[in-house]
């Protein structure tokens, strides 16, 4: 797998900077209050992913942002954003070095590690017989594992405060909740990832640390879903796809909620959604 790459936003022209094992450049500490808000999402791919970016970063958050694959451009050069690049997390490596710098720059920017979202896909459609061993490992290790490898880092980062607290926000599916045909290695991951989260958060709500889990049911308004499904869409009503966007502020407002009202699941769908 490819090294782990961390390219780090500049809120400044880049300087020279010594040869170090991993590309990081690091920003000038900002005049900035201490307590502004930061949120690290591991699966910052296009639709969801991205969305959740751009809301927190307009909303004012620091935010970083992991995937496996490059960021586009307007993405990468948003003001307050963090690119983590070439980020594997079903590796433990990965995600130790991933959460190791984005405390540090945190502290370093005077920002508060406050959200954490784990939204990494894992869909594969295959009937049981073509499910090779491979493809059910690694759908489980993309879509359950990692979410432990991520949860748990989350979890010591938000219980390591001298005053512990912290959201973490798992992102689910149809899947979470039933298997359909086809789709066996899928539910696997979802339905582990689920019992992850109820698990977690039977756990670390009296810490006063927030987990949830997002039920996502639909198709969601991607350029790779309109690039391959573009008849059915065609033929689908208006609004039939879930809006990236939508998503991401039904994630601030699950992470502005209140202690003594906290919402462990939540499940979402277009209101055309056969369910």
């Amino acid at each position: 797998s490819p090294e782990l790459t961390l390219l780090l936003y500049n809120y400044r022209p880049q300087q020279p900077q010594p040869p170090l094992s991993r590309a990081i450049h690091s920003s000038p500490t900002l005049n900035m209050s201490p307590i502004r808000p930061a949120a690290l999402i591991v699966g910052a791919g296009p639709g969801i992913g991205s969305a959740f970016v751009r809301r927190f970063v307009r909303s004012g958050w620091l935010v970083g942002g992991a995937r496996r694959t490059a960021f586009d451009e307007d993405l990468s050069a948003l003001d307050g954003f963090i690119p983590y690049e070439g980020v594997d997390a079903r590796k433990t490596s990965d995600v130790d070095a991933l959460f190791s710098d984005f405390t540090s720059v945190c502290s370093s920017e005077g920002a508060s590690h406050d959200l954490t979202v784990f939204n990494v896909g894992a869909n594969i459609r295959y009937s049981i017989g073509d499910t090779t061993e491979r493809k059910f490992e690694k759908c489980w290790e993309m879509g359950c594992k990692a979410g432990f490898l991520v949860g748990q880092a989350a979890a010591r980062s938000y219980l390591g405060k001298s005053a512990p607290s912290g959201t973490m926000i798992f992102t689910g599916a149809s899947a979470s909740l039933r298997g359909s045909a086809n789709f066996s290695a899928f539910a696997v991951a979802k339905g582990g990832l689920r019992q992850l989260a109820q698990s977690m958060a039977r756990e670390l709500s009296p810490s006063n640390v927030h987990v949830a889990h997002v039920v996502v049911d639909g198709a969601v308004d991607t350029p790779w879903v309109r690039e391959n499904f573009g008849g059915r869409i065609a033929e689908a009503p208006e609004g039939a796809l879930v809006e990236p966007d939508e998503v991401a502020k039904a994630y601030e407002y699950l992470h502005g909620q209140g202690r003594t009202a906290w919402t462990f699941e939540m499940d979402m769908r277009p209101y055309c959604e056969r369910w």
